[in-house]
């Protein structure tokens, strides 16, 4: 019996690798100190493995994205980009001014770069896989490399359909849904992953990991057909093992008849894998990858059940390899130097090299070690033990009744009693929510939080802070403003500080895209609101100025799907008590005067189900979870934010969550993302399109931010559009800021001129 682990952080024990991505874009270390830095990085992530699995895989660095890596490798680079240059290039797709379409990897809050396919003319470009193999071979250390499926990578790019020349291209991308069309790209796709598998075999590489998370979606006849031509072909090169997570595969008999040496189960997300392997058995010719640890989840694993399921499945298959249920990166490095959580926490908690160490238990255990059998009891005794429970939350849960999931006054009403008070111009100006963090603003939050800064002292600093960013906001001409929530790290951990049954970690970071990191917090008992969380800085801000100010808040799905939650009460039971402990602030906020709330839901989308026969459970609670907590007045504005989603699929939902004004994502989809409202019939809230990419350094001008104006008002009346960026503005600079913004207030204004003169 073997043991092996995939997708192990890379971001390293003290966040080397956003330090290294920062100081190359700002220039402070050449590309050889950026390369040798990385190479760093690589072995202590091998290392890792080395002390603990047998199976080590390789080519699991990415200096941005992996499957940004895959585009580059198959040469997919659009043409907009040029010649590929090397690390020019592939971080001008990352983050220049017309960089690829950024979405969610799957369910995760992972996020990726859309491959974009311009033409079916594809050739290798890259072999990284080949690359990384020949570097920890030449340190004598044996790994199987790592790759993205052909069909995954198709699953998750996009084709080109249309493209408008001009100085901001406009792009029509979509997914490959025709049989002709996915056909004819994957043959070009293949053909290039079948000599990166000839060159390895070449080298002498005799295994290979292949990762085909898109086998958990619900497929059609053909796309089977494919997987199953392509396998056969790549197992005439390589043995494969094949990696499948996040879910339960769509069709466990074709899949299991799959031409490859080892196949994968996720094992924790879902019972299904578990139920077919029991209910039709598996093939005596394969070896069995059981994904028993949670890769998603820092809770240690009960390591007696993971014994006896491990044991179970070696009566069903002859071989069985131990392993993580998925990719270890959603996870942070080591749960060791948080010496501040709760002791009895703590020992509850296994993050990406605990993982590590629990898949060697259970071998160990299995084989009979002394040791480990004594490891596997102790954790079963400690798990045992109740933890976190408040009784009067679940008592406010279970008196819930139906007319607490709905506003009072419907919509049509609400939006005339609000303008009555709000008397906005059309295309109203606004911003997401925060303001650049600056240099100055986290030291003072360093210093606040060890002591040099006294709590006056801060909040004298918050408060000073708050009123530049009302001035700079007035002078620009914006027509809502926001308090540039200075006092918050993030926009999960600040809510997660102030409520009950939630830890937060110091070390617990995780990386979300390229150098951007967060730290999940810890749901681990039932959440309560202990006294208001926002009413201080926000009623400040709003006393500065007679514009509206917004009061912001996370939404309880945000909260709950971006961070880590207990696993022994139902999903749905948590987003309610998180909703009822935001509604308390909502009130307070209404109380204080607060006309425009906005609660953000950018995880909405992420946290469905891959099966969509799995989407009306959790998106009944999920909406019923916003709807529970946004229950305001009807003079109260409600508004919410989601970016970095597919919205077509789910737009039905969006639009029962009964809000009152949506601000979405839009600019490096160029646009795109309005057919799903266009194709809605009866859309009739207003909405904030995102006119620029806030993840690029690069100031708009207004033709560009016109450009995609113009986009929406041949989509929607422009009665229902309001004007703001992408997102948040706190990763940006002053200087990138206030110009961009200018840029766009002065073409809402130019818009709206023009429109009340024709």
């Amino acid at each position: 019996m073997k043991t092996l682990a995939y997708g192990f952080p890379k971001l390293g024990e003290k966040r080397e690798f956003k330090s290294l991505l920062e100081n190359f874009w700002k220039g402070k270390i050449d590309e050889t100190q950026f390369v040798d830095g990385m190479n760093n990085l690589r072995r202590w992530m091998v290392e890792n493995y080395r002390q603990n699995v047998d199976m080590i895989p390789s080519n699991e660095l990415s200096y941005y994205d992996f499957v940004l890596d895959t585009a580059v490798m198959l040469s997919a680079i659009p043409s907009r980009f040029g010649q590929y240059e090397g690390l020019k290039t592939y971080f001008e797709m990352a983050r220049g001014k017309y960089a690829l379409e950024m979405t969610k990897y799957f369910n995760t809050n992972y996020h990726y770069l859309v491959p974009e396919l311009e033409n079916a003319e594809l050739k290798l470009l890259k072999n990284y896989l080949l690359e990384e193999y020949r570097f920890f071979k030449a340190m004598g250390v044996e790994t199987i490399p790592k790759i993205l499926s052909p069909f995954t990578f198709l699953k998750l790019s996009k084709v080109l359909k249309r493209k408008e020349e001009g100085p901001f291209p406009i792009l029509e991308l979509s997914k490959i849904e025709d049989q002709a069309t996915f056909e004819k790209y994957f043959n070009a796709v293949f053909g290039v992953y079948e000599e990166v598998f000839k060159e390895l075999k070449e080298e002498g590489v005799k295994e290979v990991l292949v990762e085909d998370p898109a086998l958990c979606l619900e497929l059609k006849d053909y796309e089977w057909d494919l997987v199953e031509e392509m396998y056969s072909c790549l197992s005439k090169y390589l043995d494969i093992y094949l990696l499948t997570y996040y879910d339960s595969v769509s069709d466990y008999q074709r899949y299991i008849k799959l031409p490859v040496k080892a196949l994968g189960f996720d094992l924790v997300s879902n019972r299904e894998n578990l139920e077919n392997i029991r209910r039709f058995g598996f093939p005596e010719d394969k070896v069995l990858i059981a994904g028993v640890i949670n890769g998603r989840q820092v809770w240690r694993a009960c390591l007696d059940e993971k014994v006896r399921l491990v044991e179970e499945l070696s009566k069903h298959a002859k071989d069985v390899i131990i392993a993580n249920s998925c990719p270890l990166f959603h996870l942070p490095v080591s749960v060791e130097p948080e010496n501040e959580l709760d002791a009895e926490l703590k020992e509850r908690l296994a993050f990406a090299k605990e993982k590590l160490f629990e898949l060697r238990t259970i071998k160990s255990a299995i084989e009979g070690d002394q040791q480990a059998r004594l490891e596997v009891e102790r954790v079963k005794k400690l798990l045992s033990i109740k933890f976190g429970e408040v009784p009067e939350v679940r008592e406010k849960v279970k008196n819930l009744r139906e007319e607490d999931f709905v506003r009072d006054v419907p919509y049509q009403e609400r939006i005339k009693l609000q303008q009555d008070i709000l008397k906005l111009p059309l295309l109203p100006t606004t911003t997401i929510g925060s303001f650049p963090q600056t240099e100055e603003v986290r030291r003072a939050r360093t210093e606040y939080r060890n002591g040099k800064l006294s709590p006056e002292e801060y909040e004298r600093f918050i408060k000073e802070q708050i009123e530049k960013v009302i001035r700079i906001q007035e002078d620009i001409g914006l027509d809502v403003l926001v308090h540039g929530e200075f006092e918050r790290t993030d926009m999960v951990e600040f809510f997660a500080e102030k409520l009950g049954g939630i830890a937060t970690t110091k070390h617990g970071w995780v990386l979300s895209y390229g150098s951007r990191v967060y730290r999940p917090p810890i749901i681990y008992g039932d959440v309560y609101r202990p006294e208001p969380m926002t009413l201080k800085e926000i009623t400040y801000a709003q006393s500065l100025t007679q514009k509206p100010v917004k009061g912001m808040l996370t939404g309880p799905v945000t909260i709950l799907n971006w961070s880590y939650y207990r696993e022994d009460i139902p999903k749905e039971e948590i987003a309610y008590q998180i909703a009822l402990a935001l509604l308390e602030e909502v009130k307070d906020l209404e109380n204080a005067g607060i006309k425009i709330i906005q609660i953000d839901e950018p995880a909405f989308r992420e946290g469905a189900p891959l099966k969509k026969r799995d989407w009306p459970h959790y998106f009944s609670w999920a909406v019923k979870a916003f709807r529970l907590c946004s229950k305001a007045k009807p003079q109260t504005q409600i508004h919410t934010h989601m970016c970095y989603s597919e919205f077509n699929e789910v737009i039905e939902y969006i639009y029962q969550m009964d809000f009152d004004v949506i601000s979405i994502e839009a600019s490096r989809s160029k646009g795109e993302i309005l057919s799903a409202f266009e194709n809605f019939k009866g859309w009739d809230r207003q909405i904030g399109i995102g006119v620029y990419d806030i993840h690029s350094p690069a100031i708009p001008d207004k033709n560009s931010i016109r450009q995609i104006l113009e986009r929406a008002m041949k989509v929607l009346p422009v009665e229902l559009l309001w004007v703001n960026p992408d997102c948040g503005l706190k990763t940006r600079r002053w200087e990138e800021v206030v110009p961009a913004l200018k840029n766009m207030v002065e073409c809402a204004e130019e818009l709206r001129k023009e429109l009340v003169s024709v």
